[in-house]
């Protein structure tokens, strides 16, 4: 991806949110010069990979197979007690987040506004192969089997929650979409399991400088 691209990608998702009243952290908007003057009291963003995520999955064809989104609180299993991560997603209509699981993350996906978020649902089995198996979810609290691979409708202010090892795919139809994610611990590097997906992050051509730096630039 161009970085030109993801500073214009970011700048939609930021108003986008504004216009559905969706108010983010003062650090969303920090540029690399002001994280540069940061010291140790924000290392837990940092360290949580707090802040801006946009990714093309390693594929090359963001509207395609993207996603924006920003985490605004996470823990670290290896550092501090936090057990819990809150996102904020920017789901494009007909923009696919490609097909994947969690080894060890719970999450509710929540309909926050927008269009319709639609979602595909698989059972991994052993082998981490996705299954015919019906898969049983919870929506606003309600248990509810799902066939294998049928797309499931989840509209504004509707949830779902699903269990580890269960693959997952989703788009918004209808416009736009703000996804809200409430999980256990978010681990980017070790816990996805895509199915097909290169990568969880994409490789960036600097075209221009970088308006905001994404959760996994911190250190670098």
């Amino acid at each position: 991806m161009k970085r030109s691209e993801i500073n214009r990608y970011i700048d939609e998702a930021r108003a986008f949110f504004a216009e559905h009243s969706c108010y983010l952290p003062v650090w969303v908007d920090w540029t690399p010069e002001e994280w540069a003057t940061k010291g140790e009291e924000c290392e837990e963003i940092r360290r949580n990979q707090l802040g801006w995520d946009v990714t093309d999955f390693a594929k090359g064809d963001f509207m395609k197979e993207g996603l924006t989104l920003v985490t605004i609180r996470n823990g670290n299993v290896k550092y501090d007690k936090k057990s819990y991560c809150e996102k904020i997603m920017f789901v494009r209509e007909n923009q696919i987040t490609p097909t994947h699981f969690h080894w060890k993350k719970m999450e509710d996906i929540i309909n926050r506004g927008g269009g319709t978020l639609c979602i595909k649902l698989w059972k991994a089995d052993a082998e981490e192969r996705p299954t015919d198996e019906p898969c049983t979810v919870q929506i606003d609290g309600v248990t509810t089997v799902v066939p294998a691979g049928e797309v499931l409708r989840i509209e504004k202010g509707q949830s779902i929650c699903f269990e580890p090892y269960m693959y997952h795919q989703f788009w918004s139809e209808g416009g736009h979409s703000m996804i809200g994610e409430v999980s256990t611990v978010n681990d980017d590097e070790n816990d996805n399991r895509f199915l097909q997906s290169p990568g969880r992050y994409p490789s960036i051509e600097e075209d221009e400088p970088a308006e905001y730096l994404l959760c996994n630039e911190y250190c670098k």
